[in-house]
């Protein structure tokens, strides 16, 4: 039980009296970009995205970029201030652009009050609500949560249980868990797998990694993004190409037919390709904009055969 003053793990909500109060309803980003920067990469491909990061995360990743964000209460780096939100607002915003929602940045499970609030505005004027997400919830939150998002992008950083708490404190079953769950609740899911030296960059992580991925289906997209040098692990070098050229062949090697690497192999490595004739379908995904080069004609490639 927790006592007067007293505040989570996560450092986001307190008790006051007999109220918890959460620092999670605002928001410490409040700016727009495309759906592909998240990344999702087949969903609703070229939507623009209002794209919020209410402070703090259920992890302690040693590699992670948003630390000043996803750390907050905790590191002394994270001196960020969030802003109050006005749901109505945010929803009303999005509508005028044609747009959609995105909790990123931090980890948007620690915001499901404002998801809640964000999908009552949005379901009745067809805005998404998308989360990229660490995936760390309880069975009870992924059912009340998963009605309102449309889709998730969530990582999935490691394939055993040792690695997944030394990566990031936390275990790894509720993650694959909710994985499973948002899958079932009719969401759209993509993964996302940082490749971390040591762990997830290894050829037997990615296998295993892969193989769970195509469990999901051989259409679910497999993003693998470049490991940076930043926070705790700054003085580790970064994911070579060729490692991440190897770890694509690797996914492919396993059923997945939409393997992806984030900017470090050119756009080839965003180009979305024809899995029975290789011609590219979309390309260009080097910012905010996505290059249409064909269309796909019902559920065949122009081309493609029978």
């Amino acid at each position: 039980m927790s006592r007067d003053g007293d505040t989570g793990a996560c450092k986001v909500r307190r008790r006051e009296g007999d109220r918890i109060l959460t620092a999670t309803r605002g928001t410490t980003v409040e700016h727009w970009s495309s759906v592909e920067r998240k990344p999702f990469y087949h969903f609703r491909p070229g939507l623009p995205l209002l794209t919020l990061a209410p402070p703090g995360c259920s992890f302690r990743c040693d590699h992670c970029v948003n630390h000043r964000v996803s750390q907050y209460g905790r590191d002394p780096d994270s001196r960020v201030a969030p802003r109050d939100t006005d749901p109505e607002a945010l929803v009303r915003n999005a509508v005028e652009r044609g747009g959609g929602i995105a909790l990123s940045y931090s980890e948007p499970s620690l915001a499901a009050e404002l998801t809640l609030e964000l999908g009552a505005h949005a379901r009745t004027s067809g805005v998404p609500v998308v989360w990229k997400s660490n995936g760390f919830l309880t069975p009870e939150a992924v059912e009340r949560v998963a009605p309102v998002l449309a889709a998730v992008n969530n990582d999935l950083k490691a394939a055993g249980e040792e690695e997944h708490r030394r990566l990031t404190g936390a275990p790894l079953a509720p993650v694959l868990e909710t994985i499973l769950s948002l899958k079932d609740a009719g969401v759209w899911v993509e993964i996302s797998t940082p490749l971390i030296p040591g762990t997830s960059a290894e050829d037997e992580q990615l296998a295993r990694i892969a193989e769970f991925v195509a469990g999901l289906g051989p259409d679910t997209p497999w993003h693998l993004l470049r490991f940076t040098p930043t926070y705790r692990m700054h003085r580790q070098r970064p994911t070579s190409p060729e490692r991440l050229g190897r770890a694509m062949r690797i996914g492919r090697g396993a059923g997945l037919r939409y393997v992806y690497v984030e900017r470090a192999l050119s756009p080839e490595g965003r180009a979305t390709r024809c899995p029975g004739c290789t011609s590219t379908r979309a390309g260009g995904r080097g910012g905010q904009e996505l290059r249409p080069v064909s269309r796909a004609w019902g559920s065949r490639w122009p081309g493609s055969g029978p």
